[in-house]
């Protein structure tokens, strides 16, 4: 039992001390999760951070995902691009929701708006020696007026549109496409730019923001 302890001393005190080595100065720990996200079936470990922007902009978020190399811990990747910041929800506030693992991927979600209402999540996948996003589903809309939904598989292009209208005096009847897209290159590095990338789909005219 003593042996155990002092083995889990050890590993807790070597993260403690990498997670110090890397953690941006005046920040916040806002979230910390682990699984195995290159396949070696060695868990890494990924923290989202709150820093400080000095402005009303409010909190910028880095996630950063550490790998145990040699019993050393070492930043994989790191991001600023792809968390929203703590002031980007709107009336509801902080729109950052979770990052969880799900069989090696790395999801990251956020939900925002007010009476008006939008929500989505990024799924990336360790490939090419960098995270890269394979999928994006996202909703939004008010339910008495209208909801619209987008479910995107950047792997094989796949885009599902589907908008549910309730008001349809305002809007119009509901509409439905799916449409294949390929091309569309996105990681964390480039996630959330300040032009956001725009598809306009070819039956329904019906514009989809990434």
């Amino acid at each position: 039992m003593k042996t155990t302890f002092c083995f889990l001393t050890l590993i807790l005190s070597t993260f403690c001390f990498a997670q110090k080595e890397f953690q941006p100065k005046g920040s916040t720990i806002n979230e910390t999760v682990d699984g195995d996200l290159d396949g070696d079936k060695i868990p890494e470990k990924v923290i989202v951070y709150n820093i400080p922007s000095g402005s009303e902009l409010g909190d910028i978020r880095e996630i950063q995902i550490l790998k145990k190399v040699n019993n050393k811990w070492t930043v994989l990747e790191k991001s600023r691009k792809a968390i929203l910041g703590s002031k980007d929800g709107g009336m509801m506030g902080d729109p950052y929701m979770s990052t969880t693992i799900e069989k090696g991927i790395l999801n990251i979600s956020h939900y925002g708006g007010s009476s008006w209402k939008w929500g989505g999540t990024d799924k990336y996948r360790f490939q090419n020696g960098h995270f890269e996003l394979i999928g994006y589903s996202s909703e939004s809309g008010k339910p008495e007026e209208y909801w619209t939904t987008v479910d995107f598989n950047l792997s094989t292009g796949k885009l599902v549109f589907d908008k549910e209208v309730v008001n349809t005096k305002e809007y119009g009847k509901s509409k439905k496409e799916t449409f294949i897209k390929k091309g569309v290159k996105i990681n964390l590095q480039n996630r959330n730019q300040e032009k956001q990338r725009k598809i306009i789909l070819p039956q329904t005219k019906e514009e989809v923001y990434l």
